[in-house]
Protein backbone atom coordinates (compact mmCIF):
# COMPACT_ATOMS: atom_id res chain seq x y z
CA UNK A 1 0.00 0.00 0.00
CA UNK A 2 1.50 3.74 -0.70
CA UNK A 3 2.14 6.08 1.51
CA UNK A 4 0.13 9.01 2.30
CA UNK A 5 1.78 11.98 2.33
CA UNK A 6 0.07 15.64 3.35
CA UNK A 7 1.35 19.30 1.94
CA UNK A 8 0.26 22.58 2.28
CA UNK A 9 -0.77 24.10 -1.11
CA UNK A 10 -3.23 25.96 -2.83
CA UNK A 11 -6.81 25.12 -3.18
CA UNK A 12 -7.80 26.43 -6.65
CA UNK A 13 -6.26 23.05 -7.92
CA UNK A 14 -8.95 20.95 -10.85
CA UNK A 15 -8.70 17.58 -8.12
CA UNK A 16 -9.16 20.09 -4.78
CA UNK A 17 -12.04 21.67 -6.39
CA UNK A 18 -13.81 18.45 -7.39
CA UNK A 19 -13.24 17.08 -3.80
CA UNK A 20 -15.20 20.25 -2.93
CA UNK A 21 -17.90 19.65 -5.50
CA UNK A 22 -17.87 16.09 -3.76
CA UNK A 23 -18.04 17.43 -0.06
CA UNK A 24 -20.81 19.72 -1.41
CA UNK A 25 -23.30 17.28 -2.52
CA UNK A 26 -22.39 14.72 0.40
CA UNK A 27 -23.42 17.32 2.30
CA UNK A 28 -26.08 18.05 0.98
CA UNK A 29 -27.43 14.35 0.80
CA UNK A 30 -27.41 15.17 4.29
CA UNK A 31 -28.43 18.49 5.51
CA UNK A 32 -31.02 21.13 4.64
CA UNK A 33 -28.95 24.16 3.00
CA UNK A 34 -29.19 26.10 6.42
CA UNK A 35 -27.40 23.33 8.61
CA UNK A 36 -24.30 23.35 6.12
CA UNK A 37 -21.82 25.61 6.72
CA UNK A 38 -19.32 25.45 3.78
CA UNK A 39 -16.57 27.97 3.11
CA UNK A 40 -16.01 28.54 -0.98
CA UNK A 41 -12.87 28.52 -2.44
CA UNK A 42 -12.35 32.22 -2.10
CA UNK A 43 -12.44 31.97 1.22
CA UNK A 44 -9.84 28.98 1.23
CA UNK A 45 -7.35 31.69 -0.74
CA UNK A 46 -7.36 33.91 1.91
CA UNK A 47 -3.99 34.22 4.12
CA UNK A 48 -5.35 33.46 6.95
CA UNK A 49 -6.03 30.18 5.58
CA UNK A 50 -3.41 26.76 5.78
CA UNK A 51 -4.93 24.68 3.48
CA UNK A 52 -3.69 20.75 3.47
CA UNK A 53 -3.81 18.19 0.54
CA UNK A 54 -3.18 14.75 0.86
CA UNK A 55 -1.95 12.53 -1.68
CA UNK A 56 -1.40 9.05 -2.82
CA UNK A 57 0.96 8.36 -5.72
CA UNK A 58 0.71 12.02 -6.68
CA UNK A 59 -3.35 12.58 -6.99
CA UNK A 60 -5.30 14.48 -4.35
CA UNK A 61 -7.28 12.02 -1.83
CA UNK A 62 -7.91 14.34 0.20
CA UNK A 63 -8.28 17.94 2.10
CA UNK A 64 -8.61 20.12 4.48
CA UNK A 65 -8.55 23.82 6.10
CA UNK A 66 -7.02 25.63 9.15
CA UNK A 67 -9.27 29.11 9.20
CA UNK A 68 -7.86 30.87 11.70
CA UNK A 69 -10.41 33.11 13.38
CA UNK A 70 -8.04 36.07 14.72
CA UNK A 71 -8.34 35.74 18.25
CA UNK A 72 -5.81 32.95 19.43
CA UNK A 73 -8.08 30.29 18.05
CA UNK A 74 -8.86 28.20 14.09
CA UNK A 75 -11.35 26.19 12.97
CA UNK A 76 -10.79 23.18 10.63
CA UNK A 77 -13.09 23.44 7.72
CA UNK A 78 -13.54 21.60 4.45
CA UNK A 79 -12.13 18.07 5.85
CA UNK A 80 -12.98 15.47 3.12
CA UNK A 81 -11.67 12.44 1.81
CA UNK A 82 -12.54 10.80 -1.60
CA UNK A 83 -14.81 8.06 -0.93
CA UNK A 84 -12.59 5.88 -3.16
CA UNK A 85 -9.72 6.51 -0.75
CA UNK A 86 -11.24 5.89 2.68
CA UNK A 87 -9.13 3.28 4.68
CA UNK A 88 -5.77 4.79 3.83
CA UNK A 89 -6.03 6.87 7.03
CA UNK A 90 -5.84 10.49 5.27
CA UNK A 91 -8.29 11.64 7.42
CA UNK A 92 -5.80 11.31 10.50
CA UNK A 93 -2.81 12.27 8.60
CA UNK A 94 -4.88 15.58 7.46
CA UNK A 95 -5.81 16.53 11.56
CA UNK A 96 -2.00 15.42 12.36
CA UNK A 97 -0.43 17.75 9.61
CA UNK A 98 -3.30 20.39 10.61
CA UNK A 99 -2.88 20.06 14.48
CA UNK A 100 1.21 20.66 14.00
CA UNK A 101 0.68 23.61 12.33
CA UNK A 102 -1.94 25.29 14.97
CA UNK A 103 0.88 24.75 17.11
CA UNK A 104 3.34 26.22 15.03
CA UNK A 105 1.20 29.10 14.74
CA UNK A 106 0.96 29.66 18.33
CA UNK A 107 -2.90 28.64 18.65
CA UNK A 108 -4.65 28.17 21.74
CA UNK A 109 -7.66 26.13 20.21
CA UNK A 110 -8.81 24.27 17.46
CA UNK A 111 -12.82 24.18 16.96
CA UNK A 112 -14.81 22.77 14.54
CA UNK A 113 -18.96 22.09 13.47
CA UNK A 114 -19.52 18.83 11.60
CA UNK A 115 -23.22 17.47 11.44
CA UNK A 116 -24.54 14.59 13.41
CA UNK A 117 -24.87 12.45 11.02
CA UNK A 118 -21.27 11.69 10.07
CA UNK A 119 -20.26 9.30 12.63
CA UNK A 120 -16.60 8.68 11.30
CA UNK A 121 -16.03 12.22 11.09
CA UNK A 122 -16.98 12.22 15.21
CA UNK A 123 -15.39 9.39 15.58
CA UNK A 124 -11.79 10.66 13.94
CA UNK A 125 -12.01 13.89 15.87
CA UNK A 126 -13.15 12.20 19.56
CA UNK A 127 -10.24 10.17 18.89
CA UNK A 128 -7.64 13.43 18.56
CA UNK A 129 -9.10 14.64 21.60
CA UNK A 130 -12.08 16.81 20.77
CA UNK A 131 -14.88 17.46 23.35
CA UNK A 132 -18.23 19.12 22.42
CA UNK A 133 -18.72 22.26 23.28
CA UNK A 134 -21.28 25.70 22.58
CA UNK A 135 -21.79 27.32 19.04
CA UNK A 136 -18.85 29.51 18.96
CA UNK A 137 -18.29 32.61 16.37
CA UNK A 138 -21.30 32.99 14.23
CA UNK A 139 -22.90 30.11 14.49
CA UNK A 140 -26.14 29.55 15.99
CA UNK A 141 -27.56 26.91 17.98
CA UNK A 142 -28.64 23.39 15.54
CA UNK A 143 -29.82 19.90 16.40
CA UNK A 144 -28.03 19.05 13.10
CA UNK A 145 -24.56 20.43 14.18
CA UNK A 146 -21.99 19.47 16.78
CA UNK A 147 -19.63 21.58 17.97
CA UNK A 148 -16.25 20.48 18.95
CA UNK A 149 -12.77 22.34 20.08
CA UNK A 150 -9.40 21.18 21.49
CA UNK A 151 -7.04 23.18 23.24
CA UNK A 152 -3.64 23.01 21.53
CA UNK A 153 -0.64 21.55 22.97
CA UNK A 154 2.19 24.30 23.25
CA UNK A 155 5.44 22.99 23.63
CA UNK A 156 8.24 25.16 25.20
Amino acid sequence: MTAVTIAEESPSQPAVVRLLELSDAYAASLYPAESNHLVDLATLEKPTVSFFVARRDGEIVGCCALVEAGDGTAEIKRMFVDPEARGLKAGKHLLGALEAKAERLGLVAIRLETGIYQPEAIGLYKAFGYAERSPFGSYLPDPLSLFMEKPVRQTA
